[in-house]
């Protein structure tokens, strides 16, 4: 897969996304304006798996909120985040990466992700990221 592809998969997969998040709302928000007048609807709405569901949803939203902020950072140039990050993308593996098998770009972003996040607290940097 060539990098014109992979960055159309990218970007059909963001609005599939978008599209799935916008339903979602527009159906808690139905639920939730039902819920006053049916008892039934209340008692199913406030069970566990359901509760359990949507603190999961949150929790993912959020991590992507935070990720997100970082990542217009460093595409923006409006940071020294940015160069830290492309350094260390563009470091050579050690020995024992090597060994392993080679990582999907999602793993190899992820972990560029999460050594820019240890870094840049690290710095000592308490600036929030909205």
């Amino acid at each position: 897969m060539d990098r014109d592809d992979y960055m159309d998969d990218i970007h059909a997969r963001i609005l599939r996304v978008t599209e799935d998040l916008r339903a979602i709302q527009r159906e808690l928000n139905y639920a939730a304006m039902q819920v006053p007048g049916d008892p039934e609807l209340m008692e199913a709405l406030n069970e566990r798996p359901e509760i359990e569901t949507i603190q999961v949803l949150k929790s993912a939203l959020d991590q992507m909120r935070h990720f997100l902020w970082f990542y217009s950072q460093v595409m923006n140039n409006e940071s020294e985040i940015g160069e830290k990050l492309r350094q260390t993308i563009a470091k050579q593996p050690s020995d024992d990466a090597l060994v392993k098998t080679e990582k999907s770009v999602a793993e190899k972003f992820k972990y560029a992700a999460d050594v820019l996040m240890l870094r840049y607290l690290a710095d000592g940097k308490n600036r929030k990221p909205n």
